[in-house]
């Protein structure tokens, strides 16, 4: 193990350039990056329905059958707003939650989940996490289907 040690020190590793490879040059990371993952962190939190308002749930299912209209993606990012700065980035969700649930805890747990999954995959810190509860989901409520309109 010694001699490993000293043959390490005897043959350095010349890097052209200066300083960490890694450091080289600047990473940008798109607002719709951190609003996808923070969409897809949210929604793994038991007691989240739904992403967005009625609404934009809507819009969005119609928006997403349309060729060209928005994909898949348009869906994770729903309900979801991201600010991205150099470092730092703030984040808007807006949710619709199971009826029975604690809607603080809810939100706590939708805040922590987010602010992991965005710092883990981004490395920005994330400075606040504002949640808007918009509706309930009852346990007697049929699923909103905007397709049976469509047809």
């Amino acid at each position: 193990m010694a001699d490993n040690a000293h043959s390490d020190q005897q043959n350095p590793v010349t890097r052209r350039g200066g300083g960490d490879p890694a450091a080289r040059g600047r990473t940008t990371i798109a607002d719709g990056v951190v609003e996808k993952i923070a969409g897809l962190a949210a929604r793994e939190v038991v007691g989240v329905h739904a992403m967005g308002s009625g609404l934009s749930r809507t819009l969005g299912a119609v928006r997403e059958r349309v060729p060209g209209g928005g994909g898949k993606s348009g869906g994770v990012t729903r309900g979801v707003k991201a600010e991205v700065g150099e470092v730092q980035t703030a984040l808007d969700l807006e949710i619709v939650v199971d009826y029975g649930v604690s809607i603080t805890e809810v939100a706590g747990a939708v805040r922590e989940n987010v602010i992991a999954a965005v710092e883990r995959m981004t490395g920005l810190e994330v400075v606040e996490v504002n949640i808007a509860v918009s509706d309930v989901k009852l346990p007697d409520e049929e699923e909103e289907e905007p397709e049976s309109r469509l047809q």
